[in-house]
């Protein structure tokens, strides 16, 4: 036993300077866009005026813009030379634009805005993931993604934090959102460092010879597909935040409700990488989906003020579980053509979430968030029962 201990303490101390570079920019990129995100709901809907509709699209639009700028990016990932200048642009698309908020006199301009911010976001995350991929053995990529995302989701908690005191102190919302400029351009400063001490990832023809091929077809898309109806099935979290202030949360509180779901996502995210390499994905993703089910009806019902905050807060095991085990998923599936297989997965997730924007916005918005929340339920358990026949025709199925 404490031989195989010794193994752990070994892989763990094996992931990549790399990796941990870039979830240092990562966590400081997100520091940024947290003191932004979770005060859109009430920017939109109090100070612009905008609806539940308009609110939805912010994030269904914004997705939307990513997904198609992921599908561009993954197909260029894998050129020589791409990798980098595509990260560099990417975040620095995001890092000008999100202070930009502060200016907006309409919803549709935050929408707009928000839109480009994720644009940036869609350049620069198949060649991030691809290089992820590239500089970890497999066995340890299920700890790298998860490493990567809890450093991620951790940057989110002192962003969310100085947004809810900047708010308690009287700061106007809009200069709350100017600020968020400082930890963007410290992200871009060290992600320039790290790139200029990353090794080369891009295969040679030995390399690529010697390799298998990358999955095609049903083996590829078939769970691809269906991690996009995950997708589609589930709530936008704007949509969450709304019900959270609906039941009685306070708006300069959100901030704070926002960064304790990111402290149990960064908590929940290395030891969700542990599990996909122990166990595999399907049972991760599927650990995933019946979650996020069980907290969207548990959130619709009749729960009070501190209930729906402990449910939302529990949300945060869903990303935690499943975000690990869907990239090291795709990284198997494409071993050639990493950054295209990344591509293609964000694109097709993200090019979901639209449709789920505006149908749960619609719901909220004319039927109420119960019922809203109750169809998403319902809708993430069927889902979930599509993922395991069609993640079991994916290869390498011992570990799946």
């Amino acid at each position: 036993m404490s031989s195989a201990g010794g193994t752990a303490d070994r892989r763990h101390a094996s992931i990549s300077p790399t990796v941990k570079g870039l979830s240092v920019v990562s966590l400081l990129n997100d520091f940024a866009s947290e003191m932004v995100y979770p005060l859109l709901p009430a920017f939109v809907t109090g100070t612009l005026g905008g609806g539940a509709v308009t609110l939805a699209a912010l994030d269904g639009t914004a997705d939307l813009v990513a997904a198609a700028s992921k599908w561009w990016s993954g197909l260029k990932a894998d050129r020589p030379g791409w990798s980098r200048p595509l990260m560099l642009v990417g975040y620095g698309v995001a890092i000008v634009v999100r202070p930009m908020m502060a200016l907006a006199g309409a919803a549709w301009q935050v929408v707009a805005l928000r839109a480009a911010d994720r644009l940036g976001k869609g350049v620069r995350t198949p060649p991030r993931d691809a290089m992820i991929a590239a500089v970890t053995t497999p066995e340890l990529r299920g700890r790298a993604f998860g490493f990567h995302r809890a450093a991620d989701h951790f940057g989110s908690i002192p962003g969310a934090l100085l947004a809810w005191w900047l708010l308690s102190q009287a700061v106007p919302t809009r200069s709350v959102l100017a600020f968020s400029a400082i930890p963007g351009l410290l992200s871009l400063l060290v992600l320039h460092r790290v790139l200029r001490s990353a090794p080369e990832t891009t295969p040679s023809a030995a390399t690529l010879a010697a390799a298998p091929p990358d999955a095609t077809g049903t083996v590829f898309w078939a769970p691809v597909a269906v991690l996009a109806l995950l997708v589609l099935c589930r709530v936008p979290e704007a949509l969450l935040l709304l019900r959270l202030q609906d039941l009685g949360v306070a708006t300069a509180v959100i901030p704070l409700v926002w960064a304790g779901l990111h402290v149990i996502r960064s908590l929940v995210s290395y030891p969700g990488g542990w599990l996909t390499d122990r166990l595999g994905p399907r049972r991760l993703v599927t650990a995933g989906g019946l979650a996020f089910a069980a907290g969207a009806a548990a959130l619709g019902g009749a729960v009070s003020t501190a209930g729906g905050v402990g449910v939302f807060l529990c949300l945060g095991l869903v990303a935690g579980l499943m975000e690990p085990a869907e990239r090291s998923l795709v990284a198997r599936l494409a071993p050639r053509r990493t950054g295209r297989g990344f591509g293609a997965y964000h694109a097709l997730t993200g090019f979901a979430a639209l449709p789920a924007a505006l149908l749960f916005g619609a719901v909220y918005q004319r039927q109420g968030g119960d019922v809203a929340l109750y169809l998403s339920a319902a809708l993430m358990v069927i889902a979930t029962v599509c993922w395991w026949p069609a993640m079991g025709q994916s290869p390498q199925r011992g570990q799946a």
